[in-house]
């Protein structure tokens, strides 16, 4: 991290079947954290409310839908979430420049709801990534960049992707801010996840936000288990998990 870049964001995923289990993760985090995911499953069970209740508790949104539509319907949806205060809102960068644009068009541009897109999902290795798209011999690496150059034609405010891409989706796109998910400290299991990072090595690649699931969420005390993250920054940043 040079000093002309900002310091990681630390992202803590509410993934959490209803809306009294997410608020009271966030109650036992307080000052510990002022960023929270909301996704699919939280959003699905309590809608916009979940989105209200973390705002109106001091705490900055990002809204992980992984939109994949129309660009229409994604640009009237970017433009709701950013209505709701939303900070950061995914869309899938392989739907397309016109709708990742739709999405930054509907954001509000620069200042309001800022556009991550997608770029392979890190539960994916290459075989089941080449198996999805009907294709052999996939580079991860190289399809990260293609449809990170897509959303820097798009006008997105940065990329998603595994800790493992970030150096070159940074050499590659340096206007792009990459959020990197599926991180895990050092001994933890990888679970569903096929290309996981430490915290400390996302940030040396180069990662602007992190987001925190298992590793926080499902330690007995997740304010120790924050403290436990910031302190790896400070250290030495190991390449895996």
């Amino acid at each position: 991290m040079t000093a002309s870049q900002p310091g990681p964001e630390l992202i803590v995923a509410l993934d959490r079947p209803s809306l009294a289990e997410a608020l009271a993760l966030v109650d036992q985090l307080g000052d510990a954290c002022q960023f929270y995911k909301v996704g699919l499953e939280l959003f699905t069970a309590v809608g916009p409310a979940a989105v209200e209740a973390v705002r109106d508790r001091g705490a900055d949104v990002f809204l992980d839908l992984k939109l994949h539509d129309i660009p229409a319907t994604v640009r009237g949806a970017a433009r709701r979430a950013a209505a709701l205060g939303v900070r950061l809102l995914t869309v899938h960068a392989s739907g397309g420049t016109a709708m990742v644009q739709a999405a930054v068009e509907g954001g509000g541009g620069a200042g309001q709801c800022g556009i991550l897109a997608v770029t392979v999902l890190t539960s994916l290795d290459a075989a089941a990534l080449g198996a999805a798209w009907g294709r052999e011999g996939v580079r991860i690496e190289a399809d990260v960049e293609r449809l990170a150059g897509l959303a820097a034609a798009a006008g997105a405010h940065g990329v998603v992707c595994a800790g493992t891409e970030v150096a070159a989706v940074r050499d590659a796109w340096p206007g792009l801010v990459p959020l990197v998910p599926g991180l895990r400290m050092p001994g933890d299991a990888s679970h569903d996840q096929a290309r996981v990072v430490t915290p400390a090595a996302a940030v040396a690649a180069g990662a602007r936000y992190l987001v925190l699931g298992r590793a926080v969420t499902a330690a007995p005390d997740p304010r120790a288990a924050m403290a436990r993250v910031r302190t790896s920054l400070d250290g030495p940043a190991p390449l895996a998990a």
